[in-house]
């Protein structure tokens, strides 16, 4: 019985699984892609895709997370990124966080960027992010969710995701 609940443990804490959360669609007066049209999480399919989730004010607390998965070099044939921008989580003006994302959207090319102005995210997929914070999915190749941080990654978690992001390549 030790073994067993010791076992359950473990595996929570490790934080890998294999889900399929709800599909959700962004568009019009809930947010979307930097360009205006829809975003759906139907899209997170065929490659393996690494999801960000991420309050403003959180904006800071992966990127090492997010320089680590850079510097990997992953072919993009194979690989993609989202990051999505909980715009409702904070009290800084829309019109200033979508020149940031702009600059953001330059520096990372690859990354494809989308507003929610609605937290649509949070409300669809309560328990797989959390609100307020900086939340990281990676999803494999069925669009299955494989690996979840919520919070700041320790270094540790940042080797396991690149290993589990290599293994499903």
């Amino acid at each position: 019985m030790k073994k067993l609940i010791l076992g359950a443990l473990l595996f929570s804490s490790v934080a890998s699984f294999a889900i399929r959360p709800p599909v959700v669609e962004i568009s019009g007066d809930n947010g979307g892609r930097l360009n205006g049209n829809a975003w759906s999480s139907k899209e997170l399919k065929g490659k393996v895709h690494v999801l960000f989730y991420v309050d403003p004010d959180e904006k800071d607390l992966n990127n090492h997370a997010s320089e680590a998965l850079a510097a990997e070099k992953f072919d993009l044939k194979k690989y993609a990124s989202v990051a999505v921008i909980n715009m409702d989580a904070t009290w800084l003006p829309n019109s200033i966080l979508e020149g940031a994302l702009e600059d953001k959207q330059k520096k990372y090319p690859n990354t494809l960027y989308v507003k929610d102005l609605e937290k649509v995210v949070v409300k669809k997929w309560d328990g797989i992010v959390k609100d307020d914070d900086s939340n990281i999915i990676v999803f494999d190749k069925a669009g299955n969710i494989i690996y979840k941080i919520n919070g700041k990654a320790s270094d540790k978690q940042v080797k396991e995701m690149i290993s589990l992001i290599k293994n499903n390549l």
